[in-house]
């Protein structure tokens, strides 16, 4: 599976599973919900500092993000 794909379909699950939406994620993270949007549909390759930000904005570790299949 494609990085991009795979960052992508574990930031919507554990998005999804704290019950955010784009916006609020966006608003913890700095990081615009268009880029948001982008990523969870595998069009954005993230660098190591936006993993970080993402994590901490949903409360999980970087290495959730790059995990396959969801186990970190």
């Amino acid at each position: 599976m494609d990085m991009r794909e795979l960052v992508g379909r574990n930031f919507a699950r554990l998005r999804n599973q704290k019950g955010l939406t784009q916006e609020q994620v966006a608003e913890r993270s700095g990081i615009s919900q268009q880029y948001l949007s982008g990523l969870e549909n595998g069009r954005r390759n993230p660098t190591v500092i936006t993993l970080h930000d993402l994590a901490e904005a949903l409360g999980v570790k970087p290495v959730d993000l790059i995990a396959p299949n969801g186990d970190a």
